[in-house]
């Protein structure tokens, strides 16, 4: 039963950690704080190679669970096994693992809306400017990027694409500056690389 166990360690361990970097900045917009969840975008080259780990110890986690009901002599065994090495347990693992490992592709459901009612003044004040932004990895980071753009005053829109690595920030430039959204944006530890009026 220590085996399956190891292996039910290592499927949650590679599942977490296949999906951190788009966990970590939700989990950084929940706590108020931003500067630690870029600091996981390393994790994305490993992604697939964590998913594949994470489904061979399951697969084996659960070959070995439904190959201990019989014991050797091919009896059925009637000893109680604890809740930890029960089906119900690997089935509550197995299904946090599947969310964890599909959390890249509904993360940005967990951020705030992103629409802000702006007044401004004269349309003379309206800038755009496009941030080149690298570390992005997936669709949380384009929700937490644009939660801390948003928190400042004046931004009229905020596009984010993880994919071009691209930040575009339409702002009133009589209520927040340039270096405002450059500092907004590399509060969530990604980094700003070029700025394009």
């Amino acid at each position: 039963m220590r085996t399956k166990n190891g292996f039910l360690g290592v499927g949650i361990f590679t599942g977490i950690g296949s999906s951190l970097c788009c966990i970590a900045p939700l989990l950084a917009v929940i706590a108020g704080t931003g500067s630690t969840a870029g600091g996981f975008a390393w994790l994305e080259p490993f992604r697939w190679p964590l998913v594949a780990v994470s489904i061979v110890a399951l697969g084996f986690a659960w070959y070995l669970n439904l190959k201990s009901t019989d014991d050797d002599c091919g009896c059925e065994s009637n000893s109680r096994s604890s809740f930890f090495q029960s089906r119900k347990f690997l089935t509550g693992v197995t299904v946090f693992v599947i969310l964890s490992l599909a959390f890249p592709y509904y993360a940005e459901a967990f951020y705030p809306s992103d629409e802000k009612e702006v007044v401004f003044v004269q349309e003379k004040n309206i800038q755009t400017l496009e941030f080149s932004v690298s570390g992005m990895t997936c669709t949380g980071c384009e929700g937490h990027v644009k939660s801390e753009v948003n928190k400042l005053n004046g931004i009229v829109t905020c596009k984010v694409s993880y994919e071009e690595g691209i930040t575009v920030v339409e702002f009133d430039s009589t209520r927040t500056n340039v270096e405002e959204v450059k500092t907004a944006i590399e509060r969530t530890g990604y980094k700003v690389t070029k700025i394009e009026r």
